[in-house]
């Protein structure tokens, strides 16, 4: 059985995603520390109890996710929900890494590149003027769509319905997105031009933004647009290191 150390695990997933060089909400890295040798990881979007449970029962060594804990502004007392979580962690001596902006925002694994794919869209780049550069997509269909193609084309890629807004009669070429909770992100993409603007989730002045500004909208889900970085870096890692990765869905229509 192939085994890595955790450090070196730690410098692998840190020379790949150079979270450093992002400014974030949360800490990046081994966020709880486990066993020194891991030969099996389990990687999950949100590091939640039914993740820990399943990924006990699978014998990982790690967990790596998107969504991990200790976020700015949370509690800083270890009770309840967040004591459960920790606890059994702990017990199961499982370690945790986690990564937000650095996955969301990486050229290759990143969420919003492994989004960009599942659209099947071309000449995709960041959007000009938005920080951390990659947190915010463009891109186009070389022949265009309508609003109804891409929302179908994204709910059987996804495997759940979308919310989609229409904003006039205007076909879809240019498209910006960002995944996750970006809808805020509506404006920069109206400013640039786009004619749709795709993002996890959706605010009541998201709705307002795309009739005001002639910009179609369609939210995916939080959880379902974030499945395919965390995915994509965990099976980067199996073929970097050779040892086994196992993604795990925990489903969230969220």
């Amino acid at each position: 059985m192939t085994t890595i150390h955790r450090q070196l695990m730690l410098s692998l997933l840190t020379n790949k995603l150079n979270p450093e060089q992002v400014s974030d909400y949360c800490p990046n890295g081994l966020q709880v520390e486990g066993k020194a040798e891991i030969a099996k990881v389990v990687t999950g979007v949100t590091a939640s109890q039914a993740l820990i449970d399943a990924a006990i029962a699978s014998k990982a060594d790690a967990i790596l996710v998107h969504h991990g804990y200790f976020w700015k502004g949370e509690a800083a007392s270890i009770t309840g929900m967040k004591k459960k979580r920790l606890q059994a962690l702990l017990q199961h001596d499982i370690n945790l890494f986690a990564y937000h902006l650095p996955l969301d925002v990486h050229s290759e694994l990143g969420n919003n590149a492994q989004l960009g794919q599942l659209l099947e869209l071309t000449d995709v780049q960041p959007l000009v003027g938005v920080q951390p550069t990659g947190v915010v997509m463009y891109g186009r269909y070389p022949q265009a769509k309508t609003l109804d193609q891409v929302a179908a084309l994204l709910e059987q890629k996804l495997g759940r319905p979308v919310l989609s807004h229409s904003a006039g009669q205007q076909v879809v070429q240019q498209l910006a997105w960002c995944t996750g909770g970006g809808q805020g992100y509506i404006d920069a993409a109206a400013h640039a031009g786009a004619d749709l603007f795709i993002s996890g989730e959706v605010s009541e002045q998201t709705i307002h933004s795309s009739r005001e500004q002639c910009i179609h909208f369609i939210a995916a889900g939080h959880h379902a647009t974030e499945r395919y970085g965390v995915k994509a870096l965990g099976e980067w890692l199996a073929a970097e290191s050779g040892i086994a990765v196992e993604f795990i869905d925990i489903p969230n229509p969220a």
